[in-house]
C-alpha cells in the first residue's frame, strides 16, 4: 500500500531500520550527543540561532505549548485563519482564557497581509498574532514572509504553525522574525509520528517570563533547564529520536535548497497531473497553492470518499478526504517528504485508471 496523503508520511527503510536499535538511559551520555546532535541539525534546518526543543508530542501538542509558553488568560490574540488548523489553533488559546479576534478567510484563498495590518491596527491591544504557515486542509501556503512583516511593524508576537511546510518550504524563522515555530515529525522529516519541534525566540522568551497560562508538561523553563543538561525534562521517545537523527542526516546531504527544489517541482507535477485528467483544484489561484499538498475538488455527482476507497482498494495508494464541510467534496494529495517524481507518476496513472469506475470520463 503506498501512502499519498500529508501525513504520517513514507519513511526510509534506513529510517525505519534504526527505530529497532535497544534503548538507552535517556539521562545517559549517549542520548546526551543524539540530542545535541538532532537539536543543532534542526536549528540548522529552521534557519534560526535560536532555542529548539524537541518534545515528544504530536504537532498539536507542539501547537499548545506555544501557546501557554507565551500567553496569559486574557490576553488579547489576533487568528489569521483559512481552514481547518487555523482554526484549531484558535481553540486552543480560548480553551485557555485567550481573548482570541477571529480573522477568517475564505477556504481555498490565502490569508491577506493587508487584512492583518487593519485587525492590527484596529485594535493595538492585541499581543499576538496566530497564523498557519501551509493549510493542510485546503492545499494552500500563506505569503509567511509578508505576513511576519507587518506584525513585526506592529511589534506583536507571532506564533507560527508550520508543521505541513517546515523541511520542504522556505521558512527562514529568524530573518523573517518569527517568534515560535512549530512542526511535527511525521510531515516533511520522514519521521514516524511522536515528536514536534518548537523554535523559540528571544522576543518569546520575554513573553514567556510573564506568561500565566497553566503549563506542566510543556513548561519551557523546564525544557530550557534539561535542554542545557542535554536533556529532556520527561521520558523522551526515544526510537522515534533514532529515526529523526537518520533521517536529519539524510536531509542535510540533500541540501535545504535541493529539498525546496524537489517539492516545488513535485508539487507542480501534481497540480499538472490533476488538471490533465480534468480535475479542478480547490486553492482558488494556484500562486499560492501548496506544494506539501494538493487539494482537489471532486468532479459534479461523484463523493470524493468513493475516489478514496477506489484508489486504496483496487489501486493501493492511499490518499486523504476533506475535513470538516470538505468531507465528500475534496481530496487531497500528500507529496512531502519521502516523495519522488515516479511515485506522483504512479499516482496520476492509477487515479486515471480509477476515475471511470466512480462514474467520471477522463479526458483523452
Amino acid at each position: 500500500m503506498s501512502l499519498r496523503i500529508p501525513g504520517p508520511t513514507p519513511c526510509p527503510d534506513s529510517v525505519l531500520k534504526a527505530m529497532s536499535k535497544q534503548m538507552i538511559n535517556h539521562r545517559g551520555k549517549e542520548f546526551g550527543e543524539l540530542m545535541t546532535r538532532a537539536t543543532a541539525r534542526l536549528q540548522e534546518m529552521f534557519q534560526t540561532k535560536g532555542d529548539v526543543f524537541i518534545l515528544t508530542s504530536s504537532g498539536t501538542g507542539g501547537m499548545e505549548a506555544s501557546i501557554v509558553n507565551t500567553m496569559s488568560p486574557g490576553d488579547k490574540v489576533l487568528s489569521l485563519s483559512n481552514g481547518v488548523f487555523g482554526d484549531r489553533y484558535a481553540t486552543i488559546a480560548e480553551r485557555f482564557g485567550a481573548d482570541v479576534t477571529r480573522v477568517k478567510f475564505d477556504w481555498g484563498t490565502a490569508v491577506d497581509p493587508d487584512a492583518a495590518n487593519k485587525a492590527l491596527k484596529a485594535d493595538p491591544k492585541i499581543k499576538v498574532v496566530l497564523v498557519t504557515h501551509n493549510e493542510t486542509s485546503t492545499g494552500v501556503t500563506n505569503d509567511l514572509k509578508a505576513i511576519a512583516s507587518i506584525v513585526r511593524k506592529h511589534d506583536k508576537l507571532l506564533l507560527v504553525d508550520a508543521i505541513s511546510s517546515l523541511g520542504c518550504i522556505d521558512l527562514q524563522v529568524d530573518s523573517w522574525g518569527c517568534d515560535v515555530v512549530v512542526t511535527g515529525s511525521q510531515k516533511g522529516w520522514m519521521v514516524p509520528p511522536g515528536l514536534a519541534f518548537v523554535s523559540f525566540s528571544q522576543r518569546a522568551w520575554q513573553a514567556h517570563q510573564a506568561a500565566k497560562m497553566p503549563r506542566f508538561y510543556w513548561d519551557f523553563t523546564l525544557a530550557g533547564n534539561f535542554l542545557q543538561k542535554k536533556q529532556t525534562p520527561w521520558t523522551p521517545a526515544v526510537s522515534i529520536f533514532y529515526a529523526l537523527d537518520v533521517a536529519l542526516a539524510m536531509m542535510l546531504e540533500e541540501g535545504m535548497q535541493n529539498i525546496f527544489a524537489r517539492h516545488a517541482r513535485l508539487g507542480q507535477k501534481t497540480r499538472d497531473g490533476m488538471k490533465s485528467l480534468g480535475l479542478k483544484l480547490y486553492a482558488a489561484d494556484e500562486k499560492c497553492a501548496s506544494n506539501t499538498v494538493t487539494a482537489v475538488n471532486a468532479p459534479n455527482g461523484i463523493d470524493a470518499k468513493r475516489i478514496q476507497e477506489v484508489m486504496r482498494d483496487e489501486h493501493g495508494i492511499v490518499i486523504s478526504g476533506g475535513q470538516s464541510t470538505l468531507a465528500g467534496k475534496i481530496f487531497r494529495i500528500g507529496h512531502l517528504g519521502c516523495v519522488s517524481d515516479s511515485d506522483i507518476d504512479d499516482l496520476i496513472r492509477e487515479l486515471r485508471l480509477a476515475l471511470p469506475k466512480v462514474g467520471y470520463a477522463v479526458p483523452a
